[in-house]
């Protein structure tokens, strides 16, 4: 069999499968892990044992144990899932009540419409998908919008830095040096050499700064920030949601910052689409809201 034939008969799910069922080391178990049924992980089993040409998991005592040659593939397998996962985690750098709230406003005024929430990302061709109806609209923040797309601004946001209330910059402040050496941390890349609108802007001034640590889950770093010395330098608003949760403060950037603007956009096939035009208004009516919110 040709590699990029046995390439090509493997997908993410059979990955997750077999990492899962040599951890696990239980049919059943993988079953309630992954929310399948247990034919359904035999079956995928089997089919995985074929591709391996190696039993995978045998019968030792009441139990099962892995293969040698399926102990070699735990890890390769686990480091796939990690980086399918950064790739396709979907960050919600805008306001943390932004996406349920539009959801429930959705689902009030059409009950039956269906609704996906794709994650955006380097890979994500979402041009393409517009043209080609995939996707109906796409939100995002970008310092320059494509310009052969309709765009439909929602709200521009302030650029602050979150650090924990036990930070020093919060009873000393800090100048950019001070700022720049702090210990930052970024989300992760969607891919090698990517660079968000923070780290964009930081090197057109010649400027860079200590990225300490990254994360590709957004909403768990206010958390991160609250127990350590990292700072968080993101839009106001979705800064401002954390505060009375956690022991945290907001404290303005001593290097100036262009405002975060955030977009949504849509192509010409879809522009005068009724169905279009009231997602498009329940996005910008759910975005204006939440500007004129008060913090929880």
């Amino acid at each position: 069999m040709k590699d990029q034939t046995l390439f090509d008969k493997i997908d993410l799910h059979l990955i997750r499968v077999l990492h899962t069922v040599l951890t696990e080391r239980s049919v059943s178990r993988t079953a309630v892990r992954l929310g399948m049924h247990q034919p359904a992980v035999s079956a995928a089993l089997r089919r995985l044992r074929e591709l391996a040409n190696d039993p995978l998991l045998v019968r030792s005592g009441g139990g099962m144990v892995p293969t040698a040659v399926a102990l070699r593939m735990i890890e390769p397998a686990g480091h796939i899932l990690r980086s399918a996962e950064v790739l396709f985690s979907a960050s919600d750098y805008l306001d943390p009540l932004f996406l349920p709230r539009l959801v429930a406003r959705l689902k009030a005024e059409a009950p039956l419409c269906p609704i996906e929430i794709r994650p955006l990302s380097a890979d994500s061709d979402y041009q393409r998908r517009l043209a080609e109806g995939e996707v109906d609209v796409v939100i995002g923040n970008w310092p320059q919008p494509p310009e052969d797309l309709h765009l439909g601004r929602l709200f521009g946001d302030e650029v602050v830095s979150l650090v924990a209330q036990h930070h020093p910059a919060v009873r000393r402040g800090w100048d950019a040096q001070a700022w720049l050496q702090a210990e930052h941390i970024a989300p992760t890349p969607t891919h090698p050499g990517a660079r968000g609108v923070i780290d964009d802007h930081l090197a057109s001034q010649g400027l860079s700064r200590h990225i300490a640590a990254r994360c590709p889950h957004f909403g768990l770093i206010p958390a991160m920030v609250a127990s350590s010395l990292l700072v968080l330098t993101t839009g106001r608003q979705y800064c401002e949601r954390f505060l009375n949760q956690l022991p945290l403060a907001i404290l303005p950037c001593p290097v100036p910052f262009p405002r975060m603007m955030y977009y949504q956009l849509w192509h010409e096939r879809s522009h005068a689409s009724p169905a279009a035009q009231w997602l498009r208004q329940c996005i910008k009516q759910v975005a204006s809201e939440l500007v004129h919110t008060p913090t929880p």
